[in-house]
C-alpha cells in the first residue's frame, strides 16, 4: 500500500511539473481552429486602401475555392496613417466588405492617436509626425502641413472633427482590444509575459514591442499580431507577426488559417501573389 502512495504521488508530481512546463514553453501542439471555420487575419494597412482593395479580391477568390461554414475576417488595427487614403480605408472597413464573412476590427495604437486628437489638439503635436498628417490630408485638412502653431493644431481638430464622417467615427469608438478563436488569440501589438490573456491591459495590447517579441514563452494560445512591420511574415513558437509594412513595402499580408493549417495571401505594389507555407 505504501509502494503504491509512492507511485501516484510521484506521478502526481511529474504530472503538475510538465503541466507547468507546458504553459511555460508550450505543449509542442500546433495552435488550431475548429471544423468548418477559416480566418483571414490581415496586417496593419496604414492607408493603403489600394493595396486593401486588391488583398479583399484575394480572399474573396480564395475563399470560393474551397467553401466553409464560418469565413472570418480580423483586422488587426492601424488603418489610418502613413499611407495617403485612410479615409478611404476608413470608409471601405465601415461597409459591407465580402458578403456573408464574419467581420472583427481591433483597435490599434494609430486609432487610438486619432481618437486622441480630437479630444486634445495639443497631441497633435506628436501625432503629426507619425502618420497624422497624412491622414488629415486624406480629409481634406491640411492646416498643419507647414506649422506647429498651437492654434493651428486647434483650428485643424476643429476642421478634423467636422470632416470625420459619423460612420467613421461610431466605427473608431467601437473597436475591439482582442479576439480569441480556437487556438489562437487576436491583438494588434501582442500581449506581456506572465499575464494571464483574460487580464491583458490596453496599453500592452495596442502598444507592446520590448519583452513580447523576443519571449520564448507560450502565452496559452498563439499570438497572431501586427504593430512591429517587416519585409517577411514573422513566425515563432508562439506568435505570428502579419504587419508586412504595406506603406513601406507596398505588401499587405492576410494570415490564413484553418484547422492547423497556416498560409498567406498577399498583395503587392507589382504584382498580386498567393503563398503557402504549409
Amino acid at each position: 500500500m505504501k509502494r503504491h502512495a509512492h507511485v501516484c504521488r510521484k506521478e502526481l508530481v511529474t504530472g503538475g511539473l510538465l503541466n507547468r512546463l507546458k504553459s511555460v514553453f508550450g505543449s509542442g501542439e500546433p495552435a488550431s481552429l475548429p471544423e468548418g471555420m477559416r480566418i483571414y487575419a490581415i496586417g496593419d494597412v496604414h492607408g493603403r486602401d489600394d493595396l486593401l482593395a486588391r488583398l479583399l479580391d484575394q480572399i474573396e477568390a480564395d475563399a470560393a475555392n474551397a467553401p466553409v461554414k464560418r469565413n472570418i475576417l480580423i483586422f488587426l488595427g492601424d488603418y489610418v496613417d502613413r499611407g495617403l487614403q485612410s479615409k478611404a480605408v476608413l470608409e471601405r472597413l465601415c461597409g459591407d466588405l465580402i458578403p456573408g464573412f464574419e467581420r472583427v476590427f481591433l483597435k490599434g495604437n494609430h486609432e487610438q492617436a486619432m481618437l486622441q486628437f480630437l479630444q486634445d489638439a495639443a497631441f497633435g503635436k506628436t501625432w503629426k509626425y507619425y502618420g497624422g498628417l497624412e491622414t488629415l490630408h486624406s480629409y481634406g485638412v491640411t492646416e498643419l502641413t507647414r506649422t506647429d502653431d498651437p492654434a493651428a493644431f486647434e483650428r485643424a481638430r476643429e476642421r478634423f472633427a467636422a470632416a470625420l464622417p459619423g460612420t467613421h467615427f461610431r466605427f473608431l469608438t467601437s473597436l475591439a482590444l482582442s479576439a480569441e478563436f480556437g487556438g489562437y488569440f487576436f491583438a494588434h501589438a501582442g500581449v506581456r509575459p506572465g499575464v494571464p490573456l483574460d487580464r491583458q491591459i490596453e496599453e500592452d495590447l495596442l502598444w507592446i514591442r520590448e519583452g513580447f517579441l523576443d519571449s520564448d514563452r507560450a502565452f496559452g494560445k498563439t499570438i497572431v499580431h501586427g504593430h512591429t512591420p517587416g519585409e517577411e511574415v514573422v513566425i515563432r513558437s508562439n506568435r505570428i507577426g502579419v504587419d508586412t509594412g504595406a506603406y513601406m513595402t507596398g505588401v499587405l499580408t492576410a494570415l490564413v488559417l484553418e484547422g492547423t493549417s497556416r498560409r498567406f495571401v498577399q498583395t503587392r505594389d507589382v504584382d498580386v501573389s498567393l503563398a503557402a507555407t504549409g
